[in-house]
């Protein structure tokens, strides 16, 4: 088993409106990505990819109704590529404000004429932290946009199946393209909770081994990392929910059959979930435990050792008081005084019985378990 990751708690600073901002405002980050665009077209027969330096006249460029297509943009640092969804698609100001707005849970809402719906897609960084990305989408009936704050992502697969025209994805419409990329993006979290299941499993390892200081810190960073990713599956069970739920005529029967898939993973990363919060709140305790006992044990053996020199040190504090039955220079007697102080061989008697003591402590202790 290797070592665990070195959590570090990552937080991703959002910029937020000022209060009385008007709804709708399109913000554009000074530190986001210029766009790269990619206009994906399919039927059964055929299958293209362009890549647009810009979205206009988009219109034009999908309106074969005989194929679909995916405007797959990465990157949100353009005006006037949003200027372009407001004026000729007429998608909502408010739906491009939470597009901007990259801090949304995921949800979906229903328009007249498209459908807008919110992902999370998160990875695991290369320091351990935990990569929270929006993913936006925009259905309508024949062509499915998709906005991404970043250029990397986990939806190649998807892409591959596209290009390789396997299954149903190139003749279900944009529905189910829309849902093979939500799946995507849900599948993704079973191997984060795989590799923090590994993680969790050298942490107990280590736990049972050799426990330190670092086991607590490293499951409590592990536990907040499984707190973050609730709080992203929570709302896509829901989201799922709603889809399945939606009468939207642009989600059809058979598409809601593959989103309950959709939804049962959802519920099974809960379920994993809940349990591996419960797995690392187990191993803080046994840790605190392991703690507490290794110091009980240590407070077990000064006691023993405190215990065997306490009558040592009563009596040889007695003999140290020096109180001589006989004055050395009037050779006064003075009665109640110690006679044994000039005693022959008294040092060796007092060592003797001292050590017999020792001896029968030990032998009370060993007797009663106590150096089990």
């Amino acid at each position: 088993m290797g070592k665990p990751t070195r959590f570090k708690q990552k937080k991703k600073h959002y910029v937020l409106p000022e209060p009385g901002t008007t709804p709708g405002f399109v913000y554009i980050d000074a530190n986001s990505l210029t766009p790269k665009i990619s206009l994906y077209s399919f039927n059964t027969d055929d299958f293209k990819v362009v890549e647009l330096a810009n979205l206009k006249n988009i219109s034009e460029k999908t309106a074969d109704k005989s194929t679909f297509y995916w405007v797959d943009i990465r990157g949100l640092n353009s005006a006037e590529m949003f200027t372009v969804f407001s004026d000729e698609l007429k998608i909502h100001k408010l739906v491009l404000e939470d597009i901007t707005r990259t801090y949304h849970r995921p949800k979906f809402e229903e328009y007249e004429g498209y459908n807008f719906a919110i992902s999370r897609m998160l990875n695991i960084a290369e320091d351990g932290g935990l990569d929270n990305e929006q993913v936006s989408f925009i259905q309508t009936k024949n062509v499915l946009y998709t906005f991404q704050e970043n250029y990397e992502d986990c939806l190649d697969a998807v892409r591959k199946r596209l290009k390789d025209g396997k299954g149903n994805i190139r003749i279900s419409g944009t529905g189910y393209l829309m849902y093979a990329l939500m799946d995507m993006i849900v599948d993704s979290y079973f191997s984060i909770l795989s590799k923090w299941s590994e993680d969790l499993d050298a942490i107990e390892d280590k736990l049972l081994a050799r426990p330190d200081r670092s086991v607590m810190y490293e499951t409590q960073m592990l536990k907040r990392n499984l707190i973050s990713l609730r709080r992203v599956i929570w709302p896509e069970r829901d989201k799922m929910n709603d889809i399945l739920r939606t009468e939207s005529d642009l989600i059809t029967d058979q598409t809601k059959m593959f989103i309950k898939d959709a939804y049962d993973h959802c519920i099974q990363l809960m379920d994993m979930l809940e349990s591996m919060k419960e797995i690392a709140s187990t191993n803080i305790d046994m840790y605190l435990s392991i703690i507490s006992n290794r110091m009980n044990e240590i407070m077990k053996v000064l006691t023993i050792i405190s215990s065997i020199f306490i009558p040592l040190t009563f009596i040889a504090g007695i003999y140290g008081m020096n109180f001589a039955k006989q004055d050395p220079v009037t050779g006064k007697i003075m009665p109640g005084n110690m006679p044994e102080l000039y005693q022959e061989h008294g040092y060796e008697y007092t060592l003797f019985v001292m050590a017999l003591i020792a001896v029968v402590q030990i032998i009370f202790f060993w007797r009663k378990g106590w150096f089990k």
